[in-house]
């Protein structure tokens, strides 16, 4: 494909990926002051990371692929009570050959060199009860859920 199509492709992927981040969208034209720093602060981080989030009864997992990182070189945190945040400033480490007068050919896969993800937890995420491995490049999140409130019915006596 050409150059030209490649970069529709890739102009058309991030295009969807924004329309799919709705949540963090809406955040930022709802409170634009808010998100202020984070703009100055994400200059040259990737949030175009592809993410799964599973909704289960029990919790809510996220799947995100970090090729080339280790889990000492991502951070899970929870900002303001209810923000999931996943940052790196990890990067990815180059092979170069033992032998003198090695050097690449060619140089096609890219991993993240910083990363930086914020997702709005909802109201029934349990932010004390969140765990995250790491393992063959893909960094998984688990966000318990508080059980739902159980339903109260009380007998009003008719006079």
């Amino acid at each position: 494909m050409s150059r030209v199509g490649d970069s529709l492709n890739v102009d058309l992927a991030a295009a969807v990926n924004n329309l799919f981040n709705i949540p963090e969208t809406m955040e930022k034209f709802m409170f634009p002051s808010s998100r202020a720093h984070d703009h100055h602060e994400s200059r040259g981080v990737s949030s175009i990371i592809p993410v799964d989030i599973l909704d289960t009864t029990k919790e809510f997992i996220f799947f995100m692929d970090v090729p080339g990182l280790s889990k000492s070189e991502i951070q899970v945190t929870v900002e303001d009570e209810k923000t999931l945040v996943i940052r790196s400033n990890g990067k990815r480490k180059r092979h170069d050959g033992d032998d003198e007068g090695c050097k690449y050919l060619r140089l096609e896969r890219r991993g993240p060199q910083n990363l930086l993800r914020k997702f709005r937890l909802p109201e029934n995420a349990d932010v004390s009860a969140i765990t995250a491995k790491c393992e063959n490049g893909v960094l998984t999140v688990v966000v318990g859920k508080h059980p739902p409130p159980k339903s109260k019915s009380v007998q009003v006596a008719i006079a």
